[in-house]
């Protein structure tokens, strides 16, 4: 009950993780990823996770985002205790609340561009699912590619795929791991214009992973992850 009470106080975050650690494998093969960080983040923060490859930016992104629980510590995310769900309650609390861009895209190779963004939405309850799809995609630039499926679009038009599926259902939490990573210079700045746009009409949280200065000068907060902690905090002026 300690930790439940102790979450409680931080009822305008939207992310509050104490001690968090996450370890790979077991016995002598395991790897430890996350070695107890310790992270508030406030409703509608904009925060830049920058950290060297292997420093366990995307570990991170995955637990506080509930696709990988974590080994251990205390994780409250959109007033949820996700450190005691199981993994279809973690599905249950995200659908609708969290959107999350991850690097490999996971959009359904069966389904054309307008169906990966408008099935979420569907099985919702969204009854202008369709619409809202077509005016999602038609913002990152795709709405002549609508009927196209995955493998007929490039990895940069397969990405924007992505980032429409993850904002079309307006989430209050958006996690973004190299949002821009596969895109030409003039599309990426298109895109971090959208990402912060959406972000700005709903107030929702967003936490971008990324190597892009340009896109980390976006955001409020930088938060520096090194060998699975958090070496740096800061708010640039």
């Amino acid at each position: 009950m300690g930790a439940v009470t102790s979450l409680s106080q931080h009822s305008n975050a939207s992310i509050v993780a104490r001690d968090l650690r996450l370890t790979l494998g077991n016995g002598g093969s395991a790897v430890e990823i996350l070695k107890g960080v310790d992270l508030t983040v406030p409703q509608g923060q904009t925060l830049a996770l920058l950290g060297p490859s292997g420093s366990g930016k995307s570990s991170l992104m995955s637990v506080l985002s509930g696709l990988e629980r974590a080994s251990s510590g205390t994780l409250s995310v959109a007033g949820e205790d996700f450190a005691g769900m199981d993994e279809d309650a973690l599905a249950r609390a995200r659908r609708g609340r969290i959107g999350v861009v991850l690097q490999a895209f996971h959009l359904l190779p069966t389904m054309t561009a307008l169906e990966n963004v408008a099935t979420p939405l569907e099985l919702a309850g969204m009854s202008s699912a369709r619409q809202r799809a077509h005016e999602e995609l038609a913002a990152v630039g795709l709405d002549h590619r609508l009927s196209h499926y995955p493998a007929q679009l490039s990895g940069g038009e397969q990405q924007r795929v992505a980032i429409a599926r993850a904002l079309a259902p307006r989430p209050s939490l958006v996690f973004a791991d190299e949002p821009t990573g596969n895109l030409d210079a003039r599309t990426g700045s298109a895109i971090i214009d959208l990402l912060f746009a959406r972000r700005e009409e709903s107030g929702a949280t967003l936490l971008i992973i990324t190597h892009d200065e340009n896109l980390a000068s976006h955001c409020e907060r930088i938060v520096t992850i090194a060998d699975g902690r958090i070496a740096s905090d800061t708010l640039p002026a």
